[in-house]
C-alpha cells in the first residue's frame, strides 16, 4: 500500500477510528449505568462513531472497505477474548494492586458482552453495508443523511437487541422483560444520537473534500458508487 497517498491515509485514520472505537467498547462494555429509569452498557457510548467511521467508508471504499474492516476488527476482539481469558488464568501475585478477584470481576463479566457484541457487530456490519447501498441505489449521490442514518438505524437495532440478549438474558441477568424494556430504550437512545450526530456525516464530508481536494473525493466517490451500483443511479 503506498502510505504516501492521501486516499489510503484517510482510510488507515477512518479505520484507526472505527477499531479503537468498538474495542473501547467491548472493554467498558461489563459497567452498567442508570439512563433514569433504565440500565445499559456503558459501552454505548463509543457505537455511534463506529457507525459514523461505517457510512464513511461506505462512501468512499464501498462494501470491500468496510468488511475489510469489520472483519479485522472482529479479530481483534477475539484476540483480544483470548489476552483476557489467559489473564484470567494466571495468578497475581500477593502484593499486586488489582487482585485476581478484581481482575476477574471487570473482565470476565464482560464476556458475555463481548461474545454478544462480536455477534452483533458482524450482523449489524453487514446488514448496514446492505441498507446503505440500497438507500444509496435509490436516491442518488444526494440524501447522505438519509443513506447514513437509514442504514444506521437498522443496523443499530439488529445490534441492540442481539448483544443485550446475549450478555443479559443468557447469564440470567435480565428477565425478557427487563430486556424487551431496556434493549428497547437502548436502541432508541442510539437511534437519537445517530439523528444527533448527523451534522458530524457533513462535517466529515467536508474535511475528507478538503484534505483530498473537491475534484478527488467526488472522484473516489463516484468511482465507489459505480462499481457498487453497476453504474446504475449516481
Amino acid at each position: 500500500m503506498n502510505f504516501h497517498s492521501r486516499k489510503d491515509i484517510l482510510f488507515l485514520i477512518l479505520a484507526g477510528f472505527f477499531i479503537t472505537n468498538a474495542l473501547v467498547a467491548e472493554m467498558i462494555g461489563g459497567k452498567l449505568i442508570q439512563i433514569g429509569p433504565f440500565t445499559q452498557s456503558i459501552g454505548i457510548l463509543p457505537w455511534p462513531i463506529v457507525f459514523l467511521a461505517t457510512d464513511i467508508v461506505n462512501e468512499y471504499f464501498g462494501k470491500k472497505g468496510v468488511r475489510t474492516i469489520t472483519f479485522i476488527t472482529v479479530g481483534l476482539i477475539s484476540y483480544t477474548f483470548l489476552l483476557l481469558w489467559l489473564g484470567m488464568q494466571i495468578p497475581a501475585v500477593s502484593f499486586s494492586p488489582i487482585t485476581d478477584e478484581g481482575f476477574n470481576m471487570v473482565f470476565g463479566t464482560g464476556m458475555y458482552m463481548i461474545v454478544g457484541s462480536v455477534i452483533a457487530f458482524l450482523v449489524s456490519q453487514l446488514t448496514d453495508v446492505f441498507v446503505f447501498w440500497v438507500i444509496r441505489n435509490k436516491t442518488g449521490k444526494g440524501f447522505i443523511w438519509l443513506r447514513a442514518t437509514g442504514s444506521t438505524a437498522v443496523a443499530q437495532l439488529i445490534d441492540t437487541f442481539i448483544v443485550q440478549f446475549i450478555a443479559f438474558v443468557i447469564p440470567g441477568v435480565w428477565t425478557l422483560s427487563e430486556f424487551f424494556t431496556n434493549a428497547s430504550f437502548g436502541y432508541v437512545f442510539k437511534l437519537g444520537i445517530a439523528l444527533l450526530i448527523i451534522p458530524l456525516i457533513y462535517l466529515s464530508h467536508f474535511l475528507i473534500d478538503r484534505y483530498l481536494g473537491s475534484q478527488e473525493a467526488e472522484k473516489l466517490s463516484v468511482q465507489t458508487s459505480e462499481k457498487e451500483l453497476g453504474g446504475g443511479n449516481q
